[in-house]
């Protein structure tokens, strides 16, 4: 497996490293500092608690760590205004580098911080959670969530480099590598059906499988591909919107039930099924028996396919509404033409959604 990915964007590209990680921090780390530049360090708590002396070879002065409550709760305005409040009373400059290490919580709230603390100051990406190795951490989607919804505030801004070590993933509970399987599960279903298959053939991935370092690599290798020729999701159709598949749906769930409740991967695997049954009443290849070897798939992920516990069809729908892929044509989804194969579709009718929403426990 290749070293390095280099994720092009022009004078924005940047790097992502999976060998060789935590020498390759400590040089990056060391040669800001060669260069007057401070290295602040921005973490939750149960990451830190299994991390702090890591952290502290790497370089950070425990005065320029800063730790978050865990959880999408600490994905907010109090948080972000905290970690705002933190760099400014340290008289943080331009100069400044922020270091995001931990999972997709971490990595947006960081990220966004980044893009608005003195308009714009540089941050560093380090994954500790399968979702953020294989997702969030790439492509520069950065924000916060508001009670309305779900990344409804943020901005595109890019890491300088993105440090990828499977070693952190094996510190995780098997809900949190459940959630990233997720999302690994959807690369194969938007861009690569042999990956899927490979999925679908084991009956589980594990943090140690010798197959994950090179699974991860090409769900970046994919996101890359996709972020590349649309950084900020303006195509008219299809493009980076198809890296939500099962968002739109999952993302209500989030919202609708309670930041916390759910994993973003859970409500994500709910949201991908929903998908798959949507997929089935447009006109393309995609048929119930894709279906249910997606259904297969997620389970033997250990992921959820129906809700825990009845959510109102009323206020899911409400939820989408607010969906920050909507555009003036109107509620727009990703659906599959088969697996391997996505596209974005708007114009769906109701009364669809609303059998969708019944067939995984909604009610309404």
């Amino acid at each position: 497996m290749a070293e390095t990915l280099t994720v092009e964007l022009g004078a924005r590209s940047y790097t992502i490293y999976f060998t060789e990680v935590e020498e390759r921090l400590r040089t990056c780390i060391t040669e800001l500092k060669k260069q007057d530049r401070i290295c602040y360090c921005i973490t939750d708590a149960n990451v830190y608690s299994s991390y702090e002396s890591y952290l502290e070879g790497l370089g950070f002065a425990p005065q320029h760590i800063y730790t978050l409550a865990e959880g999408e709760e600490s994905k907010s305005i109090p948080s972000y205004s905290n970690i705002l409040s933190f760099l400014a009373s340290n008289s943080a400059n331009r100069d400044a580098a922020l270091f995001a290490f931990g999972g997709g919580v971490v990595g947006d709230l960081v990220g966004f911080v980044a893009a608005s603390y003195l308009r714009g100051i540089d941050f560093y990406q380090i994954p500790t959670s399968l979702l953020a190795m294989v997702d969030s951490s790439v492509g520069g989607k950065t924000g916060i969530n508001l009670p309305e919804g779900k990344n409804l505030v943020g901005a595109f801004w890019q890491p300088k480099a993105v440090f990828i070590d499977t070693a952190f993933l094996r510190t995780l509970t098997k809900d949190q590598f459940a959630s990233g399987m997720a999302e690994i599960i959807k690369y194969g279903l938007i861009a690569d059906s042999d990956l899927f298959a490979q999925i679908a053939e084991k009956d589980s991935l594990q943090a140690d499988d010798l197959e994950l370092p090179a699974i991860i690599r090409r769900c970046c290798e994919i996101k890359a591909e996709i972020v590349a020729f649309d950084e900020k999701e303006t195509a008219s159709s299809d493009g980076r919107a198809l890296l939500n598949l099962g968002h739109t749906f999952g993302h209500a769930i989030e919202n609708i039930s309670g930041y916390g409740d759910y994993l973003h991967g859970e409500a994500i695997s709910i949201g991908m099924y929903c998908a798959s049954l949507l997929s089935e009443t447009i006109d393309s290849p995609f048929r119930s028996a894709d279906t249910e070897k997606i259904l297969d798939c997620l389970k033997k992920q250990s992921l959820p396919t129906t809700l825990r516990a009845p959510l109102s069809i009323e206020s899911l729908n409400t939820a989408i509404a607010r969906d920050k892929k909507n555009r003036a044509s109107g509620i727009r989804y990703v659906t599959m033409e088969m697996i391997g194969r996505a596209r974005t579709v708007d114009g769906i009718d109701p009364e669809t959604i609303y059998r969708i929403w019944k067939s995984v426990g909604a009610v309404g």
